[in-house]
């Protein structure tokens, strides 16, 4: 990794190359969305041969059920130990989660309540790249169960038995292979193999992440959450520790951001030492890319600079390993938020109970990561008694003819 002074130049290039890489994501996603609405399965198909596996038919695209419940014998019981651990967290995480119904009387006659009703069925979309990232299909399927949805669809371009065996673990029966912004559509969309649903969940690439905006505006979708982001930020703390948490997050993708902002030249040289003695003792992968193309130790002038770019960049991941208190309060945007040298970032991507689907490409900024309260709808119930009414009556005729809307005023006027 390269140590780079950070400026308002190089801020302005790191923010530029990741609006880039959308805009080119954007306009491969929407030939892919567009070709699979249009042409239903014979599109999925394609893509799918073409960018996944040559193999496919639509045949097989869906896992059997046979072998959905044959994957818990074929995966160690030390996985399986930790399946229970993670789904028992994240369920009571969720249950936190979840808005509670209310009810309130506003006025004399005037009662508003709020029911919570889950959403009817979701697509739960796994990332497949070199391997299935089964603790996904826990992020997205955990909350929907503990909100209540009826049906649960999971999509993986390559499902393995640990994926499988989670299915199994958690009683879901279908899963599909297929991948990308193809399944994104499907799932949007509909065809004669894959159901329609009414929401889409889960992480992906920048062409999964830009299929789920295109669709967005006929199914709902969770979040953006494309290419992993990282950063971490210290004054002072254990290099080796920083280092492995960025090396964590960049061996996701060639595009997976990381990076170590501080303020002290001396870590910032301890770090980028142990990024290279941690790189060279790991298999070659994704993380000798994206250190590279991606990542970068950032020295900053002063703290509040440091804040300031990191409430600017808004990254998926921030990790505060020292000073955890006061740069905390510092901090505005960030998918989710480390605290102390022992919060190891792949402790939040499997097991804390918190999601690891979070917003990536400076979405942080408007919203935080995936919840139970997005697996369900919040429905207002006005109840109004003719006294109620009666006391409501002349504000809401004077609403009506300010908008000059007489049928809004005669709707009012003809119950008095």
């Amino acid at each position: 990794m390269r140590i780079l002074k950070l400026t308002p130049r190089l801020e302005k290039q790191i923010l530029s190359r990741r609006a880039q890489s959308d805009d080119e994501a954007q306009r491969t996603a929407a030939e892919i969305v567009s070709d699979v609405r249009r042409r239903g399965d014979a599109a999925l198909l394609a893509w799918t041969k073409k960018l996944d596996d040559p193999e496919t038919r639509l045949d097989n695209l869906w896992i059997p059920q046979t072998e959905i419940r044959a994957a818990e014998r074929r995966v160690s019981s030390e996985f399986l130990r930790a399946v229970r651990q993670a789904a028992r967290n994240l369920q009571r995480v969720a249950e936190q989660q979840l808005p509670k119904p209310w009810s309130i009387e506003v006025q004399p006659g005037v009662a508003i309540s709020q029911r919570i009703s889950p959403i009817e069925s979701i697509g739960c979309y796994i990332p497949g790249g070199n391997a299935s990232l089964v603790s996904t299909l826990l992020m997205t399927a955990v909350p929907a169960q503990a909100a209540g949805v009826g049906r649960i669809i999971a999509v993986c371009p390559k499902p393995n038995n640990e994926l499988l065996a989670v299915a199994q673990f958690l009683g879901l029966s279908e899963v599909a292979c297929v991948g990308g912004a193809q399944a994104i559509a499907a799932l949007a969309y509909g065809t004669k193999s894959v159901p329609r649903v009414e929401k889409i969940f889960g992480p992906g690439n920048k062409y999964v992440t830009a299929a789920k905006q295109l669709v967005s505006a006929e199914c709902a979708i969770d979040l953006p959450a494309g290419p992993t982001e990282a950063i971490v930020l210290a004054e002072r703390g254990n290099a080796r520790f920083i280092a492995a948490d960025l090396l964590a997050q960049a061996e996701h993708a060639k595009d997976a951001a990381s990076f170590f902002v501080t303020t002290s030249a001396a870590l910032a040289r301890e770090v980028k030492r142990e990024v290279q003695w941690q790189l060279a003792e790991l298999p070659a992968g994704m993380a000798n890319f994206s250190t590279v193309r991606s990542g970068a130790i950032l020295l900053a002038k002063s703290l509040r600079e440091a804040c300031d770019f990191v409430n600017r960049f808004a990254p998926e991941h921030l990790s505060l390993p020292s000073d955890s208190a006061a740069l905390l309060q510092q901090i505005r945007s960030s998918g989710t938020i480390f605290i102390g040298p022992w919060a190891a970032q792949p402790l939040g991507d499997y097991v804390t109970g918190s999601s690891h689907v979070l917003p990536t490409a400076g979405w942080a900024r408007r919203r935080g990561g995936l919840s139970a309260a997005d697996f369900v709808k919040c429905i207002t119930v006005q109840t109004i008694s003719r006294n109620g009414f009666l006391g409501l009556a002349n504000s809401a005729e004077a609403f009506a003819e300010s908008e000059g809307l007489l049928a809004h005023r005669n709707a009012v006027r003809v119950r008095r």
